[in-house]
């Protein structure tokens, strides 16, 4: 199992604003930055409950086809999802990763503040690519959080775009003994 985080970001390092906000963010995601081949490759995508709740007012919805798994302990109206595969699930990263590994999902994209956070502090990312747009929002979400030690990352490239996006993407490194 493979699980990926494809997000862009405030270069002060925010996801969205306070109120969860992401008119900052190019329209219709700015020129072409590998996001639908990415897409391509993925089985399933895990979402926080406030991520679902924001892509909810996107038109059309932006996932297509794709199955996407809301995290949320408390109860979801899926019936406002627009053409999707939509389903909840509850638990500890480990044991979302491991119900998606037994569904026969491969490559996970874990997207959300909160949602990357716990996955990162699991252990259960390994890979991320963070697309910086040239914007400072000041305060908002950001993209990461406390962790409980640091996480190594193996650089593997970074590449800029025409109207200043700037991409780099990571492998999170092995951990190594101590």
């Amino acid at each position: 199992m493979t699980a990926s985080v494809f997000i862009g970001t405030s270069v002060d390092g925010f996801i969205a604003r306070l109120d969860g906000g992401l008119d900052w963010l190019p329209a219709g995601g700015g020129e072409p930055h590998g996001y639908d081949e990415f897409m391509a490759s993925v089985d399933a995508l895990v979402v926080g409950r406030n991520t679902f709740e924001i892509v909810l007012g996107f038109d059309p919805w932006p996932y297509h086809d794709k199955r996407v798994v809301v995290l949320s302990s408390g109860p979801l109206d899926l019936a406002e999802v627009r053409g999707g595969k939509v389903e909840q699930m509850a638990g500890t990263p480990a044991e979302i990763v491991a119900q998606l590994a037994a569904s026969g999902a491969h490559h996970l994209y874990i997207d959300g503040g909160i949602t990357i956070q716990r996955f990162l502090a699991a252990g259960l990312i390994d890979r991320l690519i963070v697309t910086r747009v040239p914007v400072l929002i000041g305060e908002g979400v950001p993209l990461f959080g406390s962790l409980p030690g640091d996480v190594r990352l193996d650089h593997l490239a970074t590449r800029s775009y025409p109207s200043g996006l700037v991409q780099s993407e990571y492998r999170i490194a092995p951990k190594t003994p101590e």
